[in-house]
């Protein structure tokens, strides 16, 4: 477990937020709950881009969800969960911990891989494991909101890591999802002309056979995946077209519930 150790110290820890994070750290870690740190602090691990946000995001099995909030809870914070197929949360004020075991898009669940190819880092004076590349490469490629999409958090995910990625392992991350994978890939090389060889050959190769011979293979006619780009681009498709949506069983991981909940989240009046 640990697979890397990033060699500088990630996070400012004199900010109030900062002393609710390691609290909290240090309330999972004596509970004895494996995590893992994502989100802008693993980004600064990976890429060296620093991004400050008032959450903190880490990464828990499905299975220990519930224990991790309840020991938050015992700890003096308030908690939620407020989409039940991939995310709770734990308040101090204005910041929180953001508790992460799967996707918005309820495809990319938090299982043992993660935790068998996390690097370890120095995120606020504490030796912590942090997401893997690949897996956050995974989460990230699917993120394209109009308000929010992260093909440039991918792209420099491919900058700094490709030569050390475990390519195979994140072909089979995206499965038969593969094409969103290969569209990252296209747009990598669109981004940086002067890394398109950070991409091995026979990454692109392998995708672009993929795409020749699958071209000619049967498909539903009356399926649309957009909505695991996008909570929101494609609803007129599924809600009035007769489109099935790709994130409800059997095309996806979501049911019927966990998609009006999770819609529900972007209807709100913005403030």
């Amino acid at each position: 477990m640990g697979r890397q150790m990033v060699t500088h110290s990630i996070g400012d820890l004199s900010s109030e937020g900062s002393q609710f994070y390691i609290a909290a750290v240090k309330a999972l870690q004596k509970a004895e709950i494996p995590f893992l740190v994502g989100g802008a602090y693993a980004l600064e691990a990976h890429t060296g881009m620093i991004r400050r946000t008032k959450d903190f995001d880490i990464f828990v099995m499905p299975e220990m969800v519930q224990e991790a909030l309840r020991v938050f809870r015992e700890a003096g914070y308030l908690t939620e969960i407020p989409f039940p197929h991939w995310l709770g949360k734990a308040f101090c004020g204005d910041d929180f911990v953001d508790v992460i075991y799967n996707s918005g898009n309820g495809i990319c669940r938090v299982d043992q891989l993660w935790f068998e190819h996390a690097i370890r880092g120095t995120v606020l004076g504490m030796d912590l494991l942090l997401c893997p590349a690949e897996e956050t490469i995974w989460q990230k490629a699917f993120i394209l909101e109009r308000d929010r999409c992260d093909v440039a958090d991918v792209a420099h995910y491919l900058r700094h890591c490709a030569a050390r990625l475990d390519w195979r392992r994140l072909i089979a991350r995206f499965g038969d999802r593969w094409r969103v994978l290969l569209a990252q890939l296209v747009l990598f090389e669109f981004i940086y002309p002067g890394h398109r060889d950070a991409i091995p050959g026979w990454v692109r190769d392998e995708l672009a056979d993929r795409l020749k011979t699958d071209s000619n293979a049967p498909y539903p006619r009356h399926a649309c995946h957009g909505t695991l780009l996008s909570a929101t681009q494609y609803l007129r498709d599924v809600d009035y077209e007769g489109y099935q949506d790709g994130r409800q069983r059997p095309l996806g991981d979501m049911t019927r519930e966990d998609i009006a909940i999770w819609t529900a989240n972007f209807m709100k009046p913005k403030g």
